[in-house]
């Protein structure tokens, strides 16, 4: 059974009375444990198919089986239910709160949750151990350079131990080397199980992965595995 599986997907946004398609007919699955990157220039469809796939939006048709589940009749609670049980965000934004720690800012995901608060501290400082993170525990996020931000973002996505993690974009504003740091805790996030799709319009980015979809006006017009896979903790041995 795969994990995603999604048929004829379409979204259509209405505005004064314009239609913009930014799905056309998307049809893919994709199984537990993929690497899977989504690549397009700018207005591709890329970032709308993942925020229908992360639940965050809805598509106009078609259908979208999550884990064997047609979640298209679900309620906006239920949806939300299920993203927070199953899914990590990673932004090119962040979303980190500037005057919060970075402990703080992690557990905002757990807020939602009913764990309680001895388990709660468990699971930041896991988080936080897993991106090499746990010695900023206590410094504010407005205090930390910008490599050292995302990695708290992928904490922040991580404290769930969600089964599923988009990224999008999540180098789009690093230097080589931070983008680097950032791809290989990805890589070593999918070695250990975890399945990534991550949204990127830059071909090096996308070779970290082990399959790129790409689109191109709403549209999915290739599909494959990559031939020869960009490994970050080698490159970034290269750089130093």
């Amino acid at each position: 059974m795969a994990l995603i599986a999604v048929e004829g997907l379409e979204k259509v946004y209405a505005s004064e009375g314009v239609e913009t398609r930014a799905l056309c007919a998307a049809s893919f699955v994709i199984q537990r444990g993929e690497f899977l990157s989504i690549m397009g220039p700018s207005g591709s469809g890329k970032s709308t198919l993942m925020q229908v796939l992360g639940l965050l939006d809805r598509a106009t048709a078609g259908r979208y089986l999550l884990d064997d589940k047609d979640v298209s009749g679900f309620t906006d609670d239920e949806l939300a239910r299920l993203r927070n049980k199953k899914i990590g965000f990673i932004f090119q934004a962040l979303n980190l709160l500037p005057k919060t720690t970075v402990s703080e800012n992690v557990e905002l995901p757990l807020l939602y949750d009913e764990t309680s608060e001895a388990s709660n501290e468990d699971r930041v400082r896991g988080a936080l151990e897993a991106v090499n993170m746990l010695h900023r525990a206590d410094y504010l996020s407005n205090q930390l350079s910008g490599g050292e931000k995302q990695r708290v973002a992928i904490a922040r996505a991580l404290v769930n131990n969600p089964e599923i993690i988009f990224a999008d974009e999540p180098t789009g504003n690093l230097d080589s080397k931070a983008g680097l740091q950032v791809m290989a805790i990805l890589q070593a996030l999918n070695a250990a199980g975890r399945t990534i799709i991550l949204v990127t319009h830059e071909t090096s980015t996308a070779e970290h992965a082990k399959r790129i979809l790409r689109m191109v006006d709403g549209e999915i017009v290739a599909d494959g595995p990559v031939v020869n896979r960009r490994i970050a903790s080698k490159e970034n041995e290269l750089l130093k």
